[in-house]
C-alpha cells in the first residue's frame, strides 16, 4: 500500500476515533495463529467509520479484508498489502427489547450467549463455544448441535462499499447450510436481531454446559484451528470420510488432521500458511479418490 492510501485510511480512522495499527501481524488476529503483516489494521467502532473505509478502498482500488474473530480464515505468511477492517470489541453494543436481542456485529458469540443466559432467554445455547463474532456467524449461518443462526435470526443490518445501508429480513438472507446471501452480495453485516424464548436460567445453563463439555471431549480445542475445516457433504460427514480415508493424524509440516476429531485441521507445531493449505488440498484430493465425495472447504483462504 502506498503512503497516500495509508495516510487517507489512517485519517479516516482518526476522524472517527478508531484505533489503528500499521504492519500488524495477522497471526495475532486469526484462530489458526497464522498470517503475515497487513499494511494497516483499523479497529472499526461505528457503521459510519466502516462505510468510509469501504468507500475509500472501493474508489481507490485498495485491497481490503473484513475480519471478525478470525475464526474461519487462513491468511498468507506473506501478509496482506491492504486494509484489514477489524469488526471486534470496539463494535459490540448489545441491547434487549422483550425477547429480542439487538447486537452489533463485533460481539463474540460467547458474550452473546452469556447475555441471553443472564436474561433467561433460550435459543442460543448451540452457539456457546463457537469462536466467532455475530457478523461472522450471520455470514456463515453458523451452527452446531442441531441449532443454527437461521433459527433465531429475524433480520440483519448490512452496508456495501457504496455506503448503502439496508435491513435484510430473514427470508432475504438466503440462509442455508453454512451459507447466506452475504457471501455473494458484497454487503458487510453490521447488526443482527435475534428472537429468543423465555426459559429458566437453570435449563439454559445446563444446555450450555452440556454443549461445552461435548466440545471439550470431542474437539481439539487445545490447538489453534479454524474449527470444522470442511462442510458436511450430503449423505455423510466430513470427519467420518477423512477418517475412513486413513487420514487421522495426517501431517504436513506443522499442520495436522486432528487425531481427536478428523474434521479439524490443527496448527500443531508452528504450521505455516503453506503447510495448512497443502494439507487441506491433500485431504480433498485423497478423500475424493477413496470415497468419491468432493469435500468443500469451510476455511476462507486469503493470499
Amino acid at each position: 500500500m502506498n503512503e497516500k492510501h495509508l495516510n487517507a485510511l489512517t485519517d479516516i480512522a482518526d476522524n472517527h476515533g478508531c484505533k489503528y495499527l500499521t504492519q500488524e501481524p495477522l497471526n495475532r488476529h486469526t484462530t489458526f495463529k497464522v498470517g503475515g503483516n497487513c499494511a494497516v489494521m483499523i479497529f472499526i467502532n461505528s457503521v459510519e467509520a466502516l462505510s468510509q473505509c469501504l468507500g475509500y478502498c472501493a474508489k481507490e482500488n485498495v485491497k481490503k479484508l473484513v475480519l471478525g474473530n478470525g475464526s474461519n480464515v487462513l491468511c498468507s505468511d506473506k501478509g496482506f498489502d491492504g486494509a484489514v477492517l477489524l469488526i471486534g470489541k470496539d463494535f459490540q453494543n448489545i441491547s434487549l427489547t422483550d425477547d429480542t436481542i439487538e447486537v452489533e456485529a463485533g460481539c463474540t458469540l460467547g458474550q452473546l450467549c452469556m447475555f441471553a443466559f443472564n436474561n433467561s432467554l433460550s435459543g442460543l445455547e448451540f452457539a456457546y463455544g463457537i469462536p466467532g463474532t455475530v457478523g461472522g456467524a450471520v455470514f456463515m449461518n453458523a451452527g452446531a448441535y442441531d441449532g443454527e443462526m437461521s433459527y433465531v435470526l429475524t433480520k440483519a443490518e448490512a452496508i456495501n462499499e457504496n455506503g448503502d445501508k439496508r435491513i435484510f429480513n430473514a427470508n432475504e438472507m438466503a440462509l442455508g447450510y453454512r451459507s447466506s446471501v452475504f457471501q455473494s452480495n458484497g454487503y458487510i453485516v453490521t447488526k443482527a436481531w435475534l428472537k429468543l424464548s423465555k426459559s429458566s436460567s437453570d435449563k439454559i445453563k445446563e444446555k450450555m454446559d452440556e454443549f461445552m463439555s461435548r466440545r471439550k471431549a470431542k474437539q481439539p480445542l487445545e490447538y489453534p484451528s479454524a474449527g470444522s475445516a470442511f462442510k458436511r457433504p450430503v449423505g455423510s460427514f466430513a470427519g467420518k470420510l477423512i477418517q475412513e480415508s486413513g487420514l487421522r493424524g495426517y501431517t504436513v509440516g506443522g499442520a495436522q488432521v486432528s487425531e481427536k476429531h478428523c474434521g479439524f485441521v490443527i496448527n500443531k507445531n508452528n504450521a505455516t500458511f503453506s503447510d495448512i493449505k497443502t494439507l487441506l488440498q491433500d485431504v480433498q484430493k485423497i478423500v475424493y479418490e477413496r470415497t468419491g465425495y468432493a469435500l468443500e472447504c469451510e476455511v476462507r483462504i486469503i493470499e
